[in-house]
């Protein structure tokens, strides 16, 4: 009985220090009746509502915090938003600070509330609206959930699909907020395999004994409370070897593909270099290319040759063209042994020495040596008489033309 005294003797002695620090804390008031956990779809707005009511005892300066609980409770909590002295401030990455605000231009106005745009799966936690204005303080928590669609599913098949072997039809997606659940069915319509096992947590569904029965499209759907997608499988039974003979001749046919490739390389490579060695070779200037047999190859008509090239073998209708004068000439043993040889030739070859052109309008003459190259008749002499320069092949002592 007396340690039942005692211990109401303590409860009571501590009770009206309780109330005592309660009363103060009630001076400010967190009046927000709005749900204290929440879902939101990713990719919306969340609105995390934190209304109060300030009393006339608080004295001191409004300083409104907003900030993430940290689950390990040895850790501090994430500032996120703050108000104090009349200006805003936020808090971690500009990201972050970009999508965090208050639903209120002023939150000294008795709302505190805040908005998430664009909410990321990294938004989910508890977050906690302090009020505090000396002597009071309070306090609210919201939790927000996270909410995401399920994605297309990925499905495979694991095992060779051989006739009485067992498979494993997997389903799997990337995201999806929990319960998220699988399950399999026949695109036909039909029952699934008797011998079939369905794992609707983890999408996968086991078909032993595979038979020729079991063939098929099999659709897999993923679904959870904001929707759902489906992929569809199509099982096979082969028979056994057929399978290893499809996947040989698949690496024979993909050799095979890749050397022809490597051939249209090859072709496409020499043909390049062909046109290229063509090009270059009719640019080429041959030195040791035998020239064509000049059709004078008389030295007379070497002569008269050298003669035409010189002034341009254009007659005017003015001028008459004499022929030229020999000073000297062949002797017989030289012209003899033309005749007779093409290969011998005069050591000697004969010169002329001038070149005479008359102008029947005013009977002027104009006399060049040709034996000084210094003394050849000007191009605007030439021009003057009709002449006009044309190309021509030189030739050499034989009668070659080079």
């Amino acid at each position: 009985m007396m340690r039942r005294g005692v211990a109401t003797n303590t409860v009571l002695k501590g009770l009206p220090v309780i109330c005592l620090w309660i009363g103060v804390s009630i001076a400010v008031t967190v009046t927000s009746t709005g749900p204290q956990a929440i879902q939101v779809v990713r990719g919306t707005n969340a609105y995390m509502e934190c209304t109060y009511t300030l009393d006339d005892t608080d004295t001191g300066d409004l300083d409104i915090e907003w900030s993430i609980v940290n689950p390990n409770p040895t850790k501090p909590d994430t500032m996120i938003l703050s108000y104090n002295g009349g200006q805003v401030f936020k808090f971690g990455s500009s990201e972050r600070q970009a999508r965090f605000s208050f639903a209120n231009s002023d939150p000294s106005k008795g709302n505190a509330s805040i908005q998430i745009v664009d909410v990321h799966m990294s938004d989910s936690g508890t977050y906690d609206c302090k009020v505090k204005k000396t002597p009071g303080l309070d306090a609210r928590k919201v939790t927000v959930s996270v909410l995401v669609p399920p994605t297309i599913p990925k499905c495979w098949i694991e095992g060779n699909q051989e006739q009485g072997t067992t498979v494993i039809l997997h389903c799997k997606s990337s995201e999806g907020s929990p319960p998220l659940t699988y399950s399999w069915q026949m695109q036909t319509g039909g029952p699934l395999p008797s011998t079939a096992i369905l794992d609707p947590n983890g999408g996968t569904l086991l078909i032993k004994n595979l038979s020729s029965s079991f063939v098929g499209s099999y659709v897999c759907v993923a679904q959870n409370s904001l929707g759902k997608q489906q992929c569809v499988l199509e099982l096979h039974d082969f028979k056994p070897g057929s399978r290893a003979g499809m996947i040989a001749g698949a690496v024979i046919g993909s050799i095979l593909l890749f050397l022809l490739l490597l051939l249209l390389i090859w072709l496409l490579l020499c043909c390049c270099n062909k046109r290229r060695y063509e090009k270059e070779v009719a640019n080429e200037i041959r030195e040791d290319a035998v020239a064509p047999v000049s059709q004078n190859n008389t030295p007379r008509g070497s002569i008269r040759s050298s003669i035409q090239s010189i002034l341009g073998y254009r007659s005017h209708a003015m001028i008459n063209y004499n022929k030229v004068q020999k000073n000297e000439s062949f002797n017989s043993e030289n012209r003899s042994g033309i005749s007779q040889s093409g290969s011998r030739r005069s050591q000697h070859p004969p010169v002329y020495n001038q070149l005479k052109v008359t102008d029947n309008s005013n009977n002027y003459d104009v006399s060049r040596d040709l034996s000084k190259r210094s003394q050849q008749v000007p191009e605007y002499s030439l021009s003057r008489m009709g002449a006009v320069p044309v190309m021509t092949f030189a030739h050499s002592r034989e009668g070659y033309a080079v």
